[in-house]
């Protein structure tokens, strides 16, 4: 599994504060560790939206095939939608079937923490934003083979899509 199963971020990288740009395929991305988080509930409330809410803060699942980024094949560069941390590249996405955005890895495994999730009767890996440990979705086994075999199930609602711009994309 990529990164193996984490119970806290890693104290360097995208979700430390002195962290240097991220480098990806020679384009500097801004990283956005600086930026202050709401330290409540109600404050998270202000900031998202009810159903990003419900996913990142309360952890649920965004029904099946109704995500906005289920079909979206535009080169970026996805981040947490709650604190902006760096998750996926655009490059590692692929269409799954199941009904939402499916990657093939993290952008690196400090970007997010793997915890284990017995809920709702089924042993699952959940995986966290390292940043502001909002519930982003699962990883699974069953993954393209040819590429590591883990499928990372995320929700539309936990992401946001920054179109890559410049000379690489």
């Amino acid at each position: 599994m990529n990164g193996g199963i984490l119970s806290s971020a890693a104290e360097d990288g995208p979700s430390g504060t002195g962290a240097p740009a991220w480098q990806n395929g020679g384009m500097a991305v801004e990283d956005r560790g600086a930026e202050q988080l709401p330290t409540s509930e109600e404050g998270w409330r202000a900031r998202l939206t009810p159903e990003q809410f419900h996913v990142l803060r309360e952890a649920r699942t965004e029904r099946a095939f109704t995500g906005a980024y289920v079909d979206t094949e535009q080169d970026g560069l996805y981040r947490c939608a709650a604190c902006g941390n760096l998750l996926f590249d655009s490059r590692t996405k692929y269409h799954s079937g199941t009904g939402w955005p499916s990657f093939t890895e993290a952008i690196s495994p400090e970007a997010v923490d793997l915890l284990h999730d017995t809920a709702h009767g089924m042993t699952r890996i959940e995986v966290r934003c390292a940043r502001c440990q909002s519930h982003l979705g699962h990883v699974f086994p069953d993954g393209p083979r040819e590429a590591g075999g883990e499928r990372w199930c995320m929700n539309s609602a936990a992401l946001d899509l920054e179109p890559r711009t410049g000379p690489e994309g």
